[in-house]
């Protein structure tokens, strides 16, 4: 869909300027044929799409609920998007945004369009929901539906984040803990040290980490600093980011239960998608952007060109590797019963809960490991120190016998 600045004429020659959307210049023609008007010139403008910040998951949900509530109660959609933008308990940079929104569709323009001439501001799902909702005319369900996917969405990652605090705070702990011992701990042993023979092989390590630590700072900041864009620039080569994802589904324990996190969230696009009405080759080309894990979105496009030759939908998704089988079990059951809308609303509900307990698994995992680490470090810093000031009494009470 493109835009375009037109000059007609009407009914009694008054020449008029305007702004609209059309496919092409004969739709345009036949769309202000319709208004009564006569094309006299048209000028296609070039996409003014914004890259804004994507907006997060618990603005998506308000836009969407107030939308859907507004269109409810029988507003027009311009009137529902001037009062959602002019909400002033809505930041102004949102604002702005649902503004330029309702600017473009006062024009014309289908709001799914609209929205994506806002760049990356919102996602695909959203804009592909909306244009299905505007060809089946049940706008305000789907703004329903869409308000709640992404309420969803919030509360997992805020669950997420809350259970991971305690790691975080640990992390930062050890580090803290190590930098106060060698920082300032230890050098306050280096005399006595000094005045001892050969010290253990562990006793040399640890000053010598130290002595780093205390006059070479610096360097540890410089060096961590290197780390992370070296960390940022591997990540960013697609070849390594997909090993990385594969490994992370496979790993022993762990890879289990983010596979079981991955299938939820698919199992919930899909789940959405496919209750709007939208062809379940578009659900799933899609519903595979939003898993996260580039390992198995590469597997989608031979999955889609055999659904698209015949194979069922639940044979395709059995031949993806990092999902589990109860995705495709019930798949296969909704397929065999004629209910596979309501199979995929299920089995969406059921693997939000397990993705749930999958989350609070790998933490309650992650939680003893670090206590672990914590530990070793702490207790082979005491046994450094400890074992040249034991031996250095033992080897006294040997020369005064």
């Amino acid at each position: 869909m493109a835009n375009y600045r037109y000059k007609a004429q009407d009914n009694e020659g008054k020449i008029l300027n305007g702004q609209t959307s059309a496919a092409n210049e004969n739709e345009l023609h036949e769309k202000l044929k319709a208004d009564g008007l006569m094309l006299l010139d048209a000028k296609e403008l070039v996409s003014t799409k914004r890259h804004l910040k994507r907006l997060k998951f618990d603005r998506l949900s308000d836009f969407s609920r107030n939308l859907s509530k507004l269109l409810g109660a029988g507003v027009t959609l311009v009137r529902a998007l001037k009062i959602i933008s002019d909400d002033e308990s809505i930041p102004a940079k949102e604002r702005e945004i649902y503004a330029d929104v309702l600017r473009l569709v006062r024009t014309g323009m289908p709001l799914s369009d609209a929205l994506e001439e806002e760049g990356d501001t919102f996602p695909p799902l959203f804009i592909n929901m909306i244009r299905s909702a505007e060809s089946t005319g049940n706008l305000d369900a789907t703004a329903a539906n869409m308000a709640e996917y992404y309420s969803k969405e919030y509360k997992i990652n805020q669950k997420i984040s809350s259970t991971m605090t305690y790691p975080k705070i640990l992390s930062v702990l050890i580090v803290l803990v190590v930098i106060v011992i060698m920082g300032f701990v230890l050098p306050q042993f280096e005399d006595l040290f000094a005045q001892m023979g050969t010290l253990p092989l562990a006793t040399r390590i640890l000053m010598a980490i130290s002595d780093f630590v205390a006059h070479r700072w610096y360097i540890l900041i410089f060096g961590a600093i290197l780390l992370f864009i070296a960390y940022k620039i591997l990540f960013s080569i697609p070849a390594v980011k997909y090993r990385i994802d594969w490994l992370e589904i496979h790993l022993p324990k762990i890879g289990k239960l983010r596979k079981i996190i991955y299938t939820a969230r698919f199992a919930r696009t899909l789940s959405s998608l496919y209750a709007a009405g939208i062809p379940i080759i578009t659900c799933l080309q899609i519903a595979k952007t939003t898993i996260g894990n580039t390992y198995i979105e590469s597997q989608f496009d031979d999955m889609i060109a055999k659904v698209k030759a015949g194979e069922t939908l639940s044979a395709g998704i059995d031949s993806i590797d990092g999902f589990v089988k109860k995705l495709t079990s019930s798949v296969g059951v909704g397929e065999e019963t004629g209910e596979l809308d309501s199979m995929l609303v299920s089995i969406a509900d059921q693997m939000d809960y397990d993705s749930e307990i999958a989350t609070e698994k790998l933490v309650s995992m992650l939680e003893p490991m670090m206590i672990v680490i914590m530990a070793v470090i702490v207790g082979f810093i005491m046994i450094a120190i400890i074992q040249p000031i034991y031996g250095s009494y033992q080897s006294i009470a040997n020369t005064s016998m």
